[in-house]
């Protein structure tokens, strides 16, 4: 069973409900999920968040926050986490940001820096992951493959 799918059948089975905000990978998480079916059970929303600007209005992130650490930070990650979990009334909720390139990256943040976010509940944990720069989709796909791996391990490894 792929990753997408186990994820999927863990969450019907518990009853629990899930939500993206996504940057970097701009839909791809969501669609993984939403290529199932039965995820329409719980599968709450997915939104791309790329722009500032949509961070900034969707999300509640302070200007300030990312004018001081920028968009793909642990602290933009943290609030993009935070944020999601006022608006989509899910339990389960992660947030994704980094660079996939080609271009972008600088000597501190390079390209395959990726920052994941997963709120349960009130628990709340950030991940960071370096990819190789092996192009833009294979950063994309790799960051939605480490987080249904790291969703899955969380959901199961919690009593």
């Amino acid at each position: 069973m792929k990753k997408n799918q186990q994820l999927v059948s863990i969450l019907r089975r518990r009853k629990k409900n899930i939500s993206f905000a996504e940057s970097c990978t701009g839909g791809l998480l969501s669609s993984s999920i939403t290529s199932v079916s039965g995820s329409s059970k719980i599968f709450t929303m997915g939104l791309v968040t790329y722009s500032n600007l949509s961070k900034i209005t969707v999300l509640d992130i302070p200007k300030s926050l990312l004018k001081k650490n920028g968009a793909v930070s642990s602290q933009c990650c943290l609030a993009m986490v935070n944020g999601l979990s006022k608006i989509s009334n899910s339990k389960i909720n992660v947030s994704i940001t980094g660079i996939a390139g080609p271009n972008g990256g600088t000597k501190s943040k390079p390209v395959g820096l990726v920052y994941v976010g997963l709120k349960i509940g009130k628990k709340t944990a950030i991940k960071k992951y370096k990819f190789k720069n092996l192009g833009r989709l294979f950063i994309q796909k790799k960051t939605v493959e480490k987080t249904l791996s790291l969703i899955i391990e969380t959901i199961l490894n919690k009593k």
